[in-house]
């Protein structure tokens, strides 16, 4: 925390749903947050606009080709203009900087979070490929450097809350919840034929393409199992996962003694980005609540890994280690890409993920360079699948 009293905030990826969000929540209270830098790939727009209406000390855009757009836009505004992610990186070192909310979308995020972690920052992590293509460097970074890591993912802010006080061996197992996605009551054969635009179509949440995508094919859960196992340093056979179509429970933590403590609220993601931003405290927060003699039914049911094969994928990937997981999102980043592109059906995306993951050279105990490398494969291997 600065001399102001305030908490300032670095946002890689500002002009994304959780950067967007983020920035609604800071808005709710100026007197404790002060927005520091900003960061945007290729919204040049927007990140102008966000500029002007927040006055960050700094921006990136992180595609260089428009930076002197976003220069020249802010040249009288008195906000520094950098480009590429080299700059980003260094920023985040600054002193200036009290929490880093790393919410830049696939794999381009873990270059950046971990430059903050490097610098001892709190981090406010939303980017799900940071843990799981590099877990285990990642949280050994965060140790080595003092570094804090706050999970921003509903379900990973669930937990969080649900064990403030009760860390340690009294957990027995995580519970995660899911909405299901949109094909939740699909048939195999329907959700093979499912089109980018019925799979974008989310029941609960608004989110990008990317990441409802994998919501449509439970893979954002395997993403979660995997952060989860890093996050709270627990077996991957402790971590199940529980489809709840009303997304009111966002996950829960069973107890030895067999209770279980579950966080709940409306589906909003400026609830666990608030706490992710004001822990340890908790502050107000124009938002709905949850209404209990208005809720029809609350539904659980263990999820079909049959029809959503991904789960599956993402526990052989967990259950294999090294660079296996590493390996597994960068083929799911291109598998994803080619759906969304109409080059291939729904139903191949499991298939592409699983063969390029098992054709990736396989290193047991990867260095960062070994995961880049690992993540380069990949994607290779499953590009040539999908005819990229």
């Amino acid at each position: 925390m600065q001399k102001d009293g305030k908490k300032h905030i670095a946002i890689l990826g500002s002009t994304g749903s959780i950067g967007r969000q983020t920035l609604d929540v800071i808005s709710q209270h100026p007197d404790l947050f002060e927005v520091e830098l900003l960061t945007a790939n290729t919204n040049s727009a927007l990140l102008i606009e966000q500029a002007r209406a927040f006055n960050p000390n700094s921006v990136v855009i992180c595609d260089e080709s428009h930076y002197q757009e976003v220069f020249e836009a802010l040249d009288k505004d008195d906000i520094k203009v950098y480009a590429g992610m080299d700059s980003v990186c260094d920023i985040v070192s600054d002193s200036t900087i009290d929490v880093v909310v790393a919410s830049m979308v696939g794999f381009a995020g873990l270059r950046s979070a971990v430059a903050a972690i490097e610098a001892g920052k709190t981090v406010a992590l939303a980017n799900k490929e940071t843990l799981v293509a590099a877990g285990s460097l990642v949280m050994s970074l965060a140790a080595r450097h003092g570094a804090s890591i706050v999970p921003v993912d509903s379900e990973h802010s669930a937990i969080f809350q649900c064990l403030q006080g009760n860390y340690g061996r009294d957990v027995e197992k995580l519970l995660l919840t899911c909405s299901g996605g949109p094909f939740l009551h699909k048939s195999k054969d329907e959700i093979a034929r499912m089109t980018p635009q019925e799979a974008l179509k989310h029941p609960r949440w608004n989110m990008g393409a990317k990441v409802t995508i994998d919501s449509a094919s439970l893979m954002n859960k395997g993403l979660e199992m995997i952060e989860a196992r890093w996050l709270f340093d627990m077996p991957a056979e402790r971590i199940e996962v529980v489809v709840h179509p009303e997304s009111i429970i966002h996950s829960m933590v069973q107890y030895r003694d067999g209770a279980v403590i579950a966080q709940l609220s409306v589906p909003d993601m400026r609830v666990p980005i608030q706490y992710a931003l004001s822990y340890p405290r908790r502050i107000e927060l124009n938002a709905s609540r949850i209404s209990f003699p208005h809720l029809a039914q609350m539904t659980f049911f263990a999820p079909d890994t049959d029809r959503f094969p991904c789960l599956d994928i993402a526990r052989r990937a967990l259950d294999r280690g090294g660079n296996a997981a590493c390996a597994m999102n960068a083929a799911n980043e291109v598998a994803v890409a080619a759906f969304l592109q109409g080059k291939i059906p729904f139903s191949a995306i499991p298939e592409i993920i699983s063969v390029a993951m098992f054709r990736t050279a396989f290193v047991e105990n990867p260095s960062l360079d070994d995961i880049f490398a690992t993540h380069a494969q990949s994607r290779e291997i499953a590009a040539q699948m999908t005819n990229n």
